[in-house]
């Protein structure tokens, strides 16, 4: 009497592997999704309180040519930066989708190194968080220096070096290549204020983002005995 055939076992184990990488991965973008869905907290945004906010902020354009015409060094509070932001910043969500969201501020936020600008919406009365990580390079070489401000929000974990982070959508840290579907409102920013970005940015020799604070120097630093250019 022949023999029944019977399935392979590596074939029924092939299937029930892609079964669970399927479910692994659909639990996964669930799982992204919601967090992405979840504002970030801001409570800790010097500046942002209702209260703080309402009080009269420095004029950054004034305070900072003053620091560059009496060649002294200039420390701005997270406070500050963002108080002056609120008084700024006309917040207004434009586009298709005006009628489901407002823009309800910009933030930054000071870190060792690097700062977080957060943009804070509200999607049909949701509040929804986006937020680019950025760093200040600078080179010198003799008394010329150049200053950029890049995309860098460090490496997601000290062995895992890339993809780098970005920022975050929600309270999702995302990779820097997810950045592109909210670059364009963030671009719109510097226009807004052309004067003081050029001070900071151009007629400052030194630039260093600390926690809390962001430090100007109009002074040039020193230049290697060597020649060599300086990075700092």
């Amino acid at each position: 009497m022949a023999e029944s055939s019977k399935p392979k076992s590596g074939s029924g184990c092939l299937g029930k592997l892609a079964v669970l990488i399927l479910l692994a991965s659909a639990g996964g973008l669930a799982a992204a999704a919601y967090f992405m869905a979840q504002p970030q907290d801001l409570s800790d945004i010097g500046g942002r309180n209702p209260t703080v906010k309402a009080t009269s902020a420095r004029d950054l354009e004034v305070v900072l040519q003053s620091s560059i015409d009496r060649g002294f060094a200039l420390t701005l509070t997270e406070t500050e930066i963002n108080q002056w932001l609120g008084r700024s910043l006309s917040v207004k969500q434009g586009g298709l989708l005006a009628d489901y969201v407002t823009l309800e501020g910009v933030w930054v936020r000071l870190l060792d190194g690097h700062a977080e600008v957060v943009m804070e919406r509200k999607i049909m009365g949701h509040p929804f968080t986006v937020s680019m990580f950025l760093t200040i390079t600078q080179m010198q070489g003799g008394k010329d220096f150049t200053t950029d401000i890049q995309l860098h929000g460090g490496p997601y974990h000290e062995n895992i070096t890339h993809p780098p982070r970005g920022g975050r959508f929600g309270q999702l840290v995302v990779p820097q290549g997810f950045l592109h579907l909210v670059m364009p409102a963030y671009t719109k920013i510097p226009d807004l204020f052309p004067n003081e970005i050029y001070l900071a940015l151009q007629k400052m020799a030194r630039i260093r983002i600390e926690k809390n604070r962001l430090v100007l120097d109009p002074r040039e630093p020193s230049t290697d005995p060597m020649g060599l250019p300086e990075t700092f």
